[in-house]
């Protein structure tokens, strides 16, 4: 079925964004090996195949299709598509360290659910890994013809990635269509994990305890987020015994607004009391109060529900975007570490009671200035205490400047949980938000992730 002419013109849009978005590597056993390569480069290499992708089609099958077998409907339709002789979908996993193929009903997995299968493919090393980092198809050479990987992204939001394997090289319009269909792809597992608990149960390498459970329902749907003007992204690793930790964020029209909050203790007690001042700071902010009233209001909420002596601290902050000002309350919380112009520092606040020892209190909101290319880096105690006390993070944050938010978070919480010989005693939470800065505005970005801010924060590291 050929595609509609609006269709067409999208495709060819989107496949001249992501012209410059392929590279092409070594297959397992080493047999190519070359450095990034243009698209004109990838078509010269084999006969290939020109195979048209039609948006329409795509769309039609997965709505039909139930949630539970949207990606395998989607697969089928690229496969036969662009005549690939498999297609798979990875999903990443809680451990931000490998992703999961989800298979059904003969899959080779080593995690099965009745039907369903789970195999566990490491990031690190691997051509999965480096389309992740590099949020651009990677393309190998294997027996005469190719395995592609594609970077599925939604909003800088690493969802997972896309592998095909090809009889031929593939020519440039193969791999500008198996760019656009990842992209489209993260939209159809956003969308249809609302309805199952397959993309849940794939990502989960280990059990969850019911604490944990209660904690991971409480973070924000995505952990990651790229506008025009700032770049953030936000990971928790949990110990052993949860304790509390959070990260929410919000965007409005006209403002942003973040919060990291440490509930005190461990299981369930830190899960619950968690859950509480979560709610009470969504309700306020939902209610749309000012960023005080926010802080009041959840506290007093708390307070209603806290024993004595239990406690949560947390970060609020409200950024206005038309303005590029913010605020900042701070509820007995570590202060944020700030890298300006290649130099990090603990930014001086005023620290008011944490959130939850008594009701009717009011908090102040401090000024938070941001500058064109501020870093700014939210953790909690579990980042600073006992064995990560000997890491010098303010060094490891200016030495990862290069790396894009989600990547920073992700290896610095990887280190801390290296320091503490993979037995954290307090979960490890950080959230890095890297401010652009300039009027509201478009992000520039192509296939879900934002090319331009990576590329001007490699060129500044």
């Amino acid at each position: 079925m050929r595609p509609q002419q609006s269709t067409r013109e999208q495709l060819a849009d989107l496949s001249a964004q992501v012209g410059d978005r392929t590279t092409t590597g070594e297959s397992d056993d080493g047999r190519h090996r070359t450095a990034a390569a243009g698209l004109h480069e990838l078509g010269e290499m084999g006969d290939g195949r020109h195979s048209p992708l039609n948006l329409n089609s795509l769309l039609a099958a997965t709505e039909a299709a139930p949630p539970v077998a949207a990606v395998d409907v989607l697969a089928a339709e690229l496969a036969e598509a662009i005549g690939a002789r498999e297609v798979s979908f990875l999903i990443a996993d809680f451990s931000g360290r490998a992703l999961i193929r989800l298979g059904h009903s003969g899959g080779t997995g080593a995690l099965r659910l009745k039907e369903e299968t789970a195999e566990r493919v490491p990031l690190v090393g691997t051509p999965h890994g480096r389309a992740l980092a590099a949020q651009a198809v990677e393309v190998t050479v294997e027996d005469g013809g190719a395995r592609l990987f594609a970077p599925v992204t939604s909003r800088g939001e690493a969802v997972g990635v896309l592998e095909l394997g090809l009889d031929d090289f593939p020519v440039e319009q193969t791999v500008a269509d198996v760019a656009l269909a990842a992209h489209f792809l993260a939209y159809v597992v956003i969308a249809n994990r609302r309805y199952t608990d397959l993309f849940e149960w794939g990502q989960r390498s280990v059990p969850l305890s019911l604490a944990a459970e209660i904690q991971h329902r409480l973070l924000p749907g995505a952990f990651t987020c790229e506008a025009g003007q700032f770049t953030l992204a936000a990971w928790l690793q949990p110990a052993g015994e949860i304790g509390g930790d959070t990260f929410d964020f919000s965007l409005e029209r006209d403002a942003l607004h973040l919060s990291m909050t440490d509930a005190m203790g461990h299981t369930m007690d830190a899960a619950l009391l968690a859950t509480v001042l979560v709610g009470g700071l969504r309700n306020a902010r939902r209610r749309g109060v000012e960023l005080a009233e926010q802080a009041r209001l959840a506290n007093d909420a708390l307070a209603e529900q806290a024993g004595d002596g239990q406690f949560v601290t947390g970060l609020l902050v409200r950024i206005d975007l038309a303005s590029a000002t913010a605020g900042i309350v701070n509820a007995g919380h570590p202060p944020p570490l700030r890298l300006r112009a290649g130099h990090c520092e603990q930014i001086r606040l005023e620290a008011d009671h944490p959130f939850g020892l008594a009701g009717g209190r009011d908090y102040r909101v401090q000024a938070l200035p941001l500058e064109v290319g501020d870093r700014l880096v939210f953790v909690t105690d579990g980042m600073l205490e006992r064995d990560a006390s000997r890491m010098n993070i303010g060094a490891i944050l200016t030495a990862s400047m290069s790396m894009h938010a989600r990547e920073a978070v992700q290896h610095l919480t990887q280190l801390v949980l290296e320091a503490s010989a993979g037995a954290l005693r307090d979960d490890a939470t950080a959230l890095c938000l890297d401010w652009h800065g300039g009027p509201p505005r478009d992000r520039d970005a192509t296939s879900g992730a934002d090319r331009e801010g990576r590329l001007h924060q490699a060129a500044s590291g």
